[in-house]
């Protein structure tokens, strides 16, 4: 499940992992949606409703370049920096390509949709 993720003038994909809630953001696409810096390290997007948590659970390797889900407050998580697994984030693919899109500072619309 590939997708296409556009904001400001970046244009990049990602490859969602073959898991429920990875299936349950696939089912939702294409999505108009807003990103914003949040800490020093990630992106947001708040989702118009939550993921399941089917399947979900710990992880580790934690890198740059992981998309991921926080259940709590039910957004998007782009992380372009290190970061650590807390409870209730959900992995839910990887960027295809480098972060450098997410460097750019300041609140965007944002547009997901299906490639493949």
């Amino acid at each position: 499940m590939k997708m296409r993720i556009a904001f400001a003038d970046h244009v990049f994909t990602a490859t969602l992992y073959d898991s429920p809630p990875a299936r349950d953001l696939w089912s939702m696409l294409p999505l108009d949606l807003e990103i914003d810096n949040y800490a020093n390290n990630e992106k947001i997007a708040y989702l118009p409703r939550k993921l399941t948590e089917e399947g979900s659970g710990s992880f580790s390797n934690e890198a740059p370049g992981d998309l991921c889900y926080y259940a709590p407050w039910g957004n998007l998580a782009f992380f372009y920096a290190g970061y650590r697994y807390s409870a209730g984030l959900i992995r839910l693919g990887r960027l295809d390509g480098g972060v450098e899109p997410l460097l750019t500072r300041g609140k965007f619309p944002l547009r997901i949709e299906r490639l493949s």
